[in-house]
């Protein structure tokens, strides 16, 4: 009775907030560093495409592990132990000379990410929320991430302007343990929401889940949406650079400072997540309303559209504009309604490592998005197949949303 009245905002809120904001931002600015990185040791594009892809396949795969960590031993443990991973992997691929050395730091890397992202802090807030708050919450937290991506990109591109991509890294490293100082703050109480939800082991949850259909549409929903994020993120700076046509001088994008197509890669990237905080608030407010599959379903059908009619125009200053704010109002909005979901139809008690495991499905398309991106660049000198594949798997996640089954599962026994 004491969830009725408690305020959206929490200590607990305000501080994963700012853990996914700092964390995001890193994670957001590694596509900008794609083009410096290549050209200094000759590496072809799939090489460093590679890495990034390895970083984002071992985030999916820690996403449940932190998740189980964090359920066992603690959230903020399990969040330290994230940063940890996070500062290490971005301090020893700052000495990596080779493609091999640095995919395989991305794996720390990428488990740092699963430590410090949305697996791990959404469960934070989602158990510390009021029923009628959660949403909500989730969607800010949600939010927090599009933060850290407005900033990241430019400020990485504004660093590589006065510093080598190695320094970068060390600060980098650095801010990621910093934020840690936040950390005592939050404190989540545990809110399982019925005695029946404690007295079921981690086991008996995961295979009540892994025997209902509705869990594995929405694992393999999830997958589309990590295959376009993970492929923008990571080559859009790059498609932008090369494919795009002239800013011309006198312009509003000159006004501002644009002056290449570089930088307006960068910007891209910020306006995607300046147009999602707007979204992703959207999707966390109309998840309270309406069913979360079918708004799912929307957005998966907007993304369609929105990716198909931008690879069909001309690539122009203006339409990437119009597409980073047009995709960018959809971009995490997913991440909420998904969250939420898995919490509303198998409880609060293992949210973590049930949305770990349906993150791992995105992950595994950001993996294929990345990866497939630099290998057909290499093999065809640009990337229309690619972008293509994205609008198709966009139209599957579509469809499959559909038959979920929202209703609560039962709490008690796995048959």
């Amino acid at each position: 009775m004491t969830t009725q009245h408690q305020p959206l905002l929490t200590p607990v809120l305000i501080a994963g907030c700012v853990i996914i904001v700092v964390s995001f931002a890193i994670r957001a600015s590694f596509g900008v560093f794609q083009i410096p990185i290549a050209e200094e040791f000759g590496w072809l594009r799939a090489e460093f495409s590679l890495a990034i892809a390895i970083q984002n396949l071992a985030w999916g795969i820690g996403q449940p592990i932190f998740g189980a960590i964090a359920e066992k031993i603690g959230d903020r443990k399990a969040i330290f132990l994230g940063a940890l991973t996070y500062a290490a992997g971005l301090v020893l691929s700052s000495f990596a000379v080779t493609p091999e050395a640095h995919q395989g730091l991305e794996i720390l890397v990428g488990f740092g990410i699963a430590g410090t992202g949305f697996g791990v802090i959404l469960a934070v807030v989602g158990r510390a929320s009021s029923d009628e708050n959660r949403s909500m919450s989730l969607a800010l937290v949600t939010a927090a991430g599009s933060i850290g991506q407005i900033f990241g990109a430019p400020i990485a591109e504004w660093m590589l302007g006065f510093l080598a991509w190695q320094t970068v890294f060390l600060w980098f490293a650095a801010a990621i343990l910093g934020v840690m100082c936040i950390l005592p703050i939050m404190r989540s109480p545990q809110r399982p929401a019925t005695r029946a939800e404690l007295e079921d082991s981690m086991g008996t949850v995961l295979m009540r889940a892994f025997r209902d259909p509705s869990y594995a549409l929405i694992f393999l929903g999830f997958f589309s949406c990590g295959y376009q994020l993970g492929f923008i993120t990571a080559h859009f700076p790059a498609f932008v650079t090369e494919l795009c046509g002239p800013i011309l001088p006198g312009g509003a994008l000159h006004a501002i400072g644009i002056t290449t197509t570089s930088a307006l890669g960068a910007l891209a990237i910020s306006i995607i997540g300046l147009a999602n905080i707007v979204g992703t608030l959207t999707a966390g407010w109309a998840g309270s309303r309406w069913p979360k599959k079918y708004l799912l379903s929307g957005i998966y059908v907007a993304r369609t559209v929105v990716g198909a009619v931008f690879i069909m125009l001309p690539i122009t200053p203006a339409s990437v504009i119009l597409f980073s704010a047009a995709m960018g109002s959809l971009w995490l909005a997913t991440v909420p309604l998904t969250s939420g979901l898995v919490a509303h139809i198998y409880g609060l008690r293992y949210m973590g490592t049930l949305y770990g495991i349906i993150f791992f499905s995105h992950q595994l398309g950001s993996f294929i998005g990345i990866w497939l991106g630099g290998r057909l660049y290499d093999t065809y000198g640009d990337y229309t197949l690619v972008w293509w594949i994205g609008v198709a798997v966009g139209a599957f996640s579509a469809i499959v949303h559909l038959p979920i089954r929202e209703n609560r599962a039962p709490v008690r026994g796995v048959a």
